[in-house]
């Protein structure tokens, strides 16, 4: 299982691939995960291949903590001729460096799952090479219509849809953060494309005694806290660990995900659904299909749009009660579930076996 971004900071691809190779292991595959890792020395610890170190390269309205070194790809190269490995599985295959000498050594097949939206310059500047790399892999998969449609824009071909998996238990058992008041909860990486000056430009307008959980950090961390200082109203949380960033989704009554572009699918919406929390998000294709109808969904950017819809949201928390309440919580959990990690690795699980299995068709998905 094969990430180009560092598994030192938190992001949607890595939490794919620790989440998979946990499914896969559950369900009795050994899986190694090959990636950049700025906090271990290069080499092999455990099941984890550390490439090397990672450089912060600018992309699709984010910053990618890619290796850059040659070293990183011959790396993965060396592991994938020395391992004993049946499938070797690319996540954002093109992205620099870690795939790219798992394309060249190319001596087992080859999945490659797509996960960006939006437009790609790689795909434009690499031109027929990327055809030619995204001709190694025996099966391509998308994690949303979206990320399908800019794969296939920029590469031909075509992808099977899949999803982003998450992990249920965690979210559905987690016991609520403790809090007193109406809360608000945003998780995600601080920078423009996330939309968290929006998110608290719109706070700053709803009446008290509301609440709002930052959770994450990024470039523009130091800038929105200026504007926002911490308060008892604005709690600036920081990078939680797995345990208490569930217990704070759980516990709020309402997750917020105002990204302005860029999101191929709406993972952190599911988590909080898994919780039993409402949402309300920004009406992008990816979010509006995670969410299912399930959540209040305004136009990106508009500040009133946004605080509107948390005022009725919240409102609708404060008045719920009993029967109702309970099949909302219900609705939302039933609609999470049907996305989970353990699912999405037994369908990857049958696309391996078909890639391995011998015979006229094998490899065609």
């Amino acid at each position: 299982m094969v990430s180009p971004y560092s598994l030192s900071r938190p992001g949607g691809v890595q939490g794919q691939v620790t989440g998979l190779a946990r499914a896969m292991d559950r369900l009795g595959h050994q899986v190694t995960v090959l990636a950049p890792d700025d906090r271990a020395r290069p080499g092999r610890h455990g099941d984890v291949v550390a490439l090397g170190h990672s450089t912060g390269v600018r992309a699709n309205g984010s910053v990618a903590p890619v290796a850059l070194s040659p070293v990183a790809a011959w790396r993965a190269w060396d592991a994938v001729r020395r391992s004993a490995i049946d499938v070797v599985h690319l996540h954002e295959p093109l992205a620099p460096v870690a795939g790219y000498g798992c394309l060249v050594a190319g001596r087992v097949p080859m999945v490659g799952t797509f996960h960006r939206a939006g437009d790609s310059a790689a795909y434009r500047v690499l031109g027929p090479v990327a055809r030619w790399a995204a001709g190694r892999l025996g099966a391509r998969c998308a994690v949303s219509e979206e990320a399908r449609r800019t794969a296939v824009a920029g590469l031909g071909g075509d992808c099977q849809v899949l999803f982003n998996g998450i992990d249920v238990g965690r979210f559905a058992d987690a016991r609520p953060w403790p809090s007193d008041r109406p809360t608000i909860v945003f998780v995600g990486r601080h920078e423009d494309r996330k939309g968290l000056g929006v998110l608290l430009d719109a706070f700053a307008t709803l009446p008290g005694p509301a609440q709002l959980w930052v959770a994450g950090d990024g470039p523009l961390t130091a800038e929105l806290v200026h504007r926002h200082p911490p308060s008892a109203d604005v709690q600036w949380l920081g990078v939680l660990d797995d345990d208490e960033l569930a217990a704070r989704v759980a516990g709020a009554d309402v997750l917020c995900a105002p990204s302005l572009t860029g999101e191929s699918f709406g993972l952190v919406l599911l988590e909080a659904m898994a919780a039993g929390t409402a949402v309300v998000a920004s009406d992008l294709p990816g979010y509006r299909t995670a969410a299912g109808g399930l959540a209040l969904l305004v136009a990106p950017g508009d500040v009133a749009a946004l605080a509107g819809a948390l005022r009725e949201v919240l409102a609708d928390a404060a008045a719920e009660r009993g029967r109702s309440s309970a099949e909302a919580r219900e609705a939302r959990r039933a609609r999470a579930g049907a996305w989970s990690m353990d699912e999405l690795a037994r369908r990857y699980l049958e696309i391996y076996d078909d890639l391995r299995r011998p015979g006229p068709g094998a490899g065609a998905r």
